[in-house]
């Protein structure tokens, strides 16, 4: 006998582990029959030509940070009437290619899927505590906020 599976409309996972952003995807649409958008947003460790990193840490606050995305989610559920939310979220150590961040949206209209997925982003980015060190071949820093990042913030009040 098969378990139905349940739906939840919003989930959100912190994690060291790596995960594969497309086999995310596919769990994330399966059943979403009543839906006609979808959105997928995955952030990836870049490494710029002009000052390439050896490896990016993020380090967290455990409950905070589930906190707070649970809360950053659902706001963009209410507001943008989305079926279903999730955010996946790494912390530790990573290389450059790897996936940091996946955000997902599903909703009845395309415009309320990416609304919600960029609501959700540019939340991330600026309240999540969340902090990034770098390491190059020069040593290691830290990375500061970005006042482009507060600035998509504010756009939503």
């Amino acid at each position: 006998m098969t378990i139905p599976k349940v739906d939840m409309p919003i989930i959100v996972r912190l994690q060291r582990e790596k995960f594969d952003p497309g086999n995310e995807s596919n769990q994330f649409l399966s059943g979403a029959i009543s839906d006609g958008a979808a959105v997928t947003f995955t952030g990836i460790v870049r490494s710029p030509k002009t000052n390439p990193i050896i490896s990016m840490t993020l380090e967290h606050y455990p409950e905070l940070a589930q906190s707070q995305l649970e809360g950053f989610a659902t706001q963009a559920t209410n507001r943008f009437n989305l079926s279903k939310a999730t955010i996946i979220h790494r912390y530790g150590e990573m290389v450059p290619g790897e996936p940091i961040v996946q955000v997902m949206t599903l909703s009845p209209h395309r415009k309320d899927a990416f609304e919600g997925a960029q609501f959700i982003m540019d939340f991330l980015k600026t309240d999540a505590p969340f902090w990034k060190k770098e390491k190059t071949v020069n040593g290691q820093s830290w990375v500061e906020a970005k006042d482009i990042d507060e600035k998509a913030k504010q756009s939503w009040q």
